[in-house]
């Protein structure tokens, strides 16, 4: 019961992940969070597979967090005809909102109706994840006129991005808002917000999803996907109206260009680190296991870079939702992301040099951190209410263990997406000695402490009281 893997892994469920036995053998061998695409699906298929789950996670033994991924606006090209089309660079291709019949090559529909009033002309579009770019030549009413700068293959419903940003599309459609409903029936731990382009979006979603939890008495963690050019100079504001983020590569970098993302992948880990967020690093991540089933060095490299710039978890996606290799690909991440680990440099001294804490809890998680680094504790234990001490502590590099035991269990599903925490749920007692006796005999138990091993555990007086830890104590099991 150990815990030998500090950065979580986030898996997407799909039609290769669906059997109940593979779903167990995937969260035993590291899913600590699957994500369910809203993207597609019914929502009875949604309820259908949070309850598959829940009861996969009860089969091994664990307990996972659920995240609600929210399709966002559906910026996209309409049908064709022939299902596809091949454009030639130079050729002219007009995208027409107007058209109702399928698309040529002389042009298509589009999903998105409002393209016609965001672009103008010298505006740069790229299509299915930027394999093609059209140049804009003009606007008529309905039609946008371009030609092709680079050409390929046109299928069905690709994908449009404005290189730079500037789609005035909402962050949540009218579906989102209905699927926020459906998440919030299966009280989904997470929900992940597409596009959201500043604060507002995400205020905005947090008011839906705690109208809709209401009824259940439940309040999911939020997470904003950057993949605008716009959330970009915003980043600060976006955190701070979210509990975490997704740096999710494709969207972005379609709109900022591939080069850029990359410091801009370790400039939001950092950030989000230091404002006390979590962060999701995503998108092809380990995508030549869709067919392969091995990864390529390239992308056991990006995953191990991830993991050193201290992302909380790392996510696949059609890896797992349709590839062939599901269960080895999750095998393969975690044995990357603990070789990365073993790797890692702490400096807790450093990180705490020049650092103040306003609040008695979060100086209490300080110094629980830097007691146990620098006696050689065994485990950092946190009993938490809110899962706010074991965040905190997460925030930094140690090669110590942090158990959180806490009385709630969606508690401890939120806290399944906090690196480098382990949560475990226990009903702790009024009185402060019980409840310390109790948590030593429940570390015993698991294996995770030993007669005379050193470990730091916090807690709060009263007890159960939320925000209320204070107590730092020292222990030698017995």
């Amino acid at each position: 019961m150990t815990l030998r893997r500090a950065t979580k892994i986030v898996a997407t469920l799909g039609p290769a992940s669906s059997d109940p036995v593979l779903l167990e053998q995937m969260i035993a061998a590291g899913v600590n969070v699957v994500r369910l695409n809203f993207s597609h699906g019914s929502a009875q298929d949604h309820i259908d597979r949070a309850a598959a789950v829940r009861e996969a996670a009860q089969r091994a033994g664990r307990e996972v967090a659920i995240m609600a991924d929210l399709q966002g606006p559906k910026i996209r090209v309409g049908k064709f005809a022939q299902g596809k089309v091949q454009l030639e660079p130079g050729a002219p291709f007009v995208l027409d909102a107007s058209r109702t019949e399928p698309g040529d090559l002389g042009g298509v529909g589009l999903d998105y109706k409002e393209l016609p009033r965001d672009v103008k002309p010298g505006d740069l579009l790229l299509l299915n994840d930027g394999l093609i770019v059209l140049t804009v030549n003009a606007v008529r009413g309905e039609q946008v006129h371009t030609t092709v700068k680079l050409g390929g293959e046109l299928s069905n419903n690709k994908g449009i991005n404005k290189q730079g940003g500037g789609l005035t599309a909402p962050a949540l459609t009218a579906k989102d808002m209905e699927d926020i409903k459906t998440a919030m029936s299966f009280q989904a731990d997470y929900v992940a917000v597409s596009f959201p382009k500043n604060a507002t979006d995400m205020e905005m979603a947090r008011q839906l999803c705690n109208v809709a939890a209401a009824p259940y008495r439940h309040k999911p963690g939020l997470i904003a996907k950057i993949e605008r050019a716009e959330a970009i100079p915003r980043l600060e504001e976006i955190l701070r109206a979210s509990d975490g983020i997704m740096v999710a590569r494709g969207d972005l970098a379609v709109e900022v260009g591939n080069a850029v993302v990359p410091a801009l992948q370790k400039k939001m880990i950092r950030m989000a680190r230091d404002m006390d967020k979590v962060v999701i690093t995503a998108t092809q991540m380990m995508e030549s296991m869709i067919t392969n089933p091995v990864p390529t060095r390239a992308e056991v490299s990006d995953v191990a870079n991830a993991v050193l710039d201290g992302t909380d978890a790392v996510m696949l996606s059609a890896e797992t939702a349709a590839g062939k290799f599901p269960l080895e690909t999750v095998q393969e991440m975690a044995k990357i992301c603990s070789a990365a680990e073993a790797a890692e440099d702490v400096q807790l001294d450093a990180d705490f040099s020049g650092r103040t804490f306003s609040s008695i809890d979060q100086s209490i998680a300080m110094g629980a951190l830097f007691t146990a680094h620098h006696l050689g504790a065994k485990a950092i234990v946190a009993m938490t209410d809110s899962g706010s001490t074991a965040l905190w502590m997460s925030r930094h590099r140690i090669h110590i263990p942090i158990y959180a035991l806490t009385p709630k269990v969606a508690t401890q599903r939120r806290m399944a997406l906090f690196r480098n925490v382990r949560p475990l749920l226990m009903d702790t007692s009024a009185d402060r000695d019980t409840a310390l006796e109790q948590a030593e005999r429940h570390l015993k138990d698991r294996g995770i402490v030993q007669a005379g091993d050193v470990y730091a555990i916090t807690c709060g007086e009263p007890m159960g009281a939320p925000g209320g830890t204070n107590m730092l104590k020292i222990c030698r099991a017995i």
